[in-house]
């Protein structure tokens, strides 16, 4: 399993939660907050934009 430092919660409106997190080879990853092991991984870039995008209100039914 890698070695993933996550970052402290993001909560937006309501009860979504999640959080970010990225490893020693520069990967990242995305998980619902208390959920840590079930998580989403791609390239930094990737998971930026979706996270602008459900930031934007774009996509608050993924969460």
């Amino acid at each position: 399993m890698q070695d993933i430092s996550w970052e402290e919660p993001y909560c937006g409106e309501g009860n979504n939660c999640f959080r970010i997190g990225t490893d020693d080879q520069g990967n990242a990853y995305i998980a619902v907050a208390g959920a840590e092991d079930a998580y989403v991984s791609d390239s930094r870039e990737a998971l930026r934009a979706l996270i602008v995008d459900i930031k934007a209100g774009k996509a608050d039914h993924l969460l």
